[in-house]
């Protein structure tokens, strides 16, 4: 929609985090169905997961000799393309592939990058001279990936701007909007339906084990069962929990990726977001969601209302 509204104009996705290969064949199918054949793909890095992660199946996901071997050479070729300072690279899981391309082609990244949008989170910013990746899940898939790209955006004067999950909390939706979208039956809609079941039930099973055991994953130690059931049913943790599905309880889903694509409008940004800047080097670095109490939503009804229309 954004596209079409000439808003956004996606020149490449590079997908991350294993198994890689599986996400980008999700990709290619998803923009083919979306009718944005014309953006390219490529294969990222595992992301710092140390084996398979879930991902979602679909119908419309398929390989493609289109897809990219190497998501790096393909974003270095996007951004030899382009004009100075004019693309926005959006960061939507490991920042490990991030990483890994400001390492090796600095001078692109300085020449080329207007700014870096993460969909993670940050240290206060008030108790650093800088800012520093907190314990965000996309953070935690890679640490050392996520401190060296805050790092070296920081000291190379690319401006950031960090959305994180106290904004996504502030404006959820309900599981109804996703009956709503399936009944469409556009093959993404129906899949994002089932998938969202699915993937809460998995983020239930893996809450309730212990925190230091291997099947949480990436998961942080705050995301436990309490957690769980303040975040997506609003209610304190009851004394007896259900051992299989959780989904008929659940109330409420927080939109992280629709909302840090949002951001990249500057419109959307100005008019429905409030940013915490932080100023490192004289470039202004941008947090939005800093608190709870202070979760960078200006009105939550017409954030919800833009992205759910």
């Amino acid at each position: 929609a954004l596209r079409k509204k000439h808003l956004l104009n996606p020149k490449a996705v590079i997908a991350t985090l294993s198994p890689e290969k599986d996400r980008a064949n999700l990709a290619r199918g998803s923009l083919d169905v979306l009718g944005m054949a014309d953006v390219p793909v490529g294969i990222g890095g595992s992301g710092g997961a140390a084996k398979d992660l879930e991902v979602y199946k679909a119908v419309h996901s398929r390989s493609s000799e289109t897809i990219e071997d190497c998501g790096i050479n393909l974003a270095c070729n996007v951004l030899r393309k382009a004009k100075p300072n004019s693309v926005q690279i959006i960061c939507l899981a490991s920042l490990s592939d991030l990483a890994v391309l400001i390492k090796d082609h600095e001078e692109l990244i300085i020449s080329k990058v207007k700014e870096v949008v993460v969909m993670g989170g940050v240290l206060p910013i008030d108790s650093h001279d800088k800012l520093l990746p907190d314990t965000a899940y996309n953070n935690n898939c890679d640490m050392e990936a996520a401190k060296f790209v805050y790092e070296s955006c920081q000291k190379l004067r690319v401006p950031t701007v960090t959305l994180s999950r106290w904004t996504a909390y502030g404006c959820p939706v309900r599981p109804e909007l996703l009956d709503e979208l399936a009944r469409t039956e556009h093959m993404v809609a129906t899949n994002i339906r089932k998938k969202s079941k699915e993937s809460i039930d998995q983020l239930w099973k893996k809450v309730v084990l212990p925190p230091n055991d291997p099947g949480r994953e990436k998961l942080p130690s705050r995301c436990d069962a309490k957690w769980f059931y303040q975040t997506f049913i609003g209610e304190e943790l009851p004394t007896e929990v259900p051992k299989t599905s959780v989904w008929s309880q659940v109330q409420k889903l927080n939109m992280y990726d629709p909302l840090a694509v949002l951001i990249c409008v500057s419109s959307y940004r100005s008019s429905h977001f409030r940013c915490r800047e932080k100023v490192v080097k004289g470039v202004s670095h941008l947090v939005v969601g800093v608190c709870e109490q202070e979760n960078g939503i200006r009105n939550r009804a017409a954030l919800f209302d833009e992205y759910s229309a």
